[in-house]
């Protein structure tokens, strides 16, 4: 039972200090976590000129009100960029390309990249795509994705949690006990591998990697570490079992499946993180375009499971994202046990 013992005088604002205790009274262990409001840091160069400004005493604040409200908005004849969306939710607004024309995915990129923020646009088609490229001189165009980032500086992609040989050599083959995974052996060489927190995205089947290059794309635009694992479905389950140490590593764990979708479920019974389901609308006749699996994951006896749209998977690795984001914040203060 977890018990709040009310807030000392050195914590800082809406601190708690929780106490687990056994049933006979006998204390366990007390930690006092820190409360850290979300990062408000816009990263618009125009906003920190009007800062400066108050500051030096050049305008008065109710002046200055006005221009920064100005500047939260970008207002094109076609469109209204909300460039304040990255200090209020720590990341920008992302372009829904499918049915805008060009010209207009240019100008509200522009828009972006001119308040200081990277560009992701998704749902592009590839002729699109190679016309707004044209206009920008960094880019990443992602085909299976059918995504597309946009910088003012060369964009590097984050490396994935584990290599190919690390995970034949040393994972896949230590694999054995009673619920099929060896767990210690292979957790120890995992953990010496990385102790980041990331994100693994998960398929069921290869057809699921468009979805899956999707959720990705967006991760690594957030900045997000992400270990891929691919082609693990519940019609050879031995494949799961061995990827199942990995799984134990993510701070988040992002399921991808189409047909009756039942791989959420299952990769939800072996781990203790958030579990973010994406249906896909891989299947024959009785999958309804992602119908099926989707209904399936919604009613999952797994209660780690949340769920997202059909193909989603922007949202889902955008929702995997916010999780590992807030928590790699709050472990860079680690809770100091009292």
């Amino acid at each position: 039972m977890l018990k709040t013992r009310g807030r000392p005088a050195f914590a800082g604002p809406f601190s708690r200090v929780y106490s687990q205790s056994r049933p006979s009274g006998m204390t366990l262990k007390t930690i006092l976590i820190p409360f850290r409001p979300p990062r408000l840091d816009m990263p618009s160069p125009d906003l920190r000129k009007v800062l400066q400004a108050i500051a030096d005493g050049k305008i008065a604040v109710n002046d200055a009100l006005g221009q920064v409200d100005a500047l939260a908005v970008a207002r094109l004849s076609e469109a209204t960029i909300d460039l304040g969306r990255a200090a209020r939710c720590r990341f920008g607004e992302v372009i829904y390309g499918e049915g805008k024309s060009v010209s207009l995915l240019i100008d509200i990129a522009k828009a972006i990249q001119a308040s200081g923020q990277q560009v992701l646009i998704t749902r592009l088609e590839p002729r699109v795509a190679n016309e707004v490229m044209r206009h920008f001189d960094h880019h990443r165009w992602e085909g299976g994705a059918r995504t597309l980032r946009l910088g003012a500086s060369p964009i590097v992609t984050l490396p994935r949690v584990f290599s190919a040989t690390e995970v034949c050599s040393s994972v896949s083959d230590r694999v054995g006990s009673a619920d099929g995974v060896r767990a210690d052996g292979a957790v120890e060489f995992a953990r010496s591998v990385t102790e980041k927190v990331h994100v693994a995205v998960v398929t069921a089947g290869s057809t699921d990697r468009p979805v899956a290059s999707e959720a990705v794309e967006t991760l690594d635009w957030m900045a997000v570490p992400v270990d891929l694992i691919e082609d693990v479905g519940v019609a050879g389950p031995q494949r799961l079992l061995a990827v199942v140490p990995r799984l134990r590593l993510a701070s988040v764990i992002v399921v991808i499946a189409g047909m009756e979708g039942a791989l959420a479920s299952m990769v939800g019974g072996f781990v203790s993180c958030p579990v973010i389901a994406v249906p896909t609308s891989v299947g024959y006749g009785a999958n309804f375009a992602g119908l099926t699996p989707l209904l399936g994951m919604l009613i999952s006896c797994a209660a780690n499971v949340s769920v997202v749209g059909i193909d989603a998977g922007f949202k889902g690795g955008y929702v995997a994202g916010l999780i590992a984001t807030q928590l790699r914040d709050l472990l860079a203060g680690q809770p100091t046990p009292q």
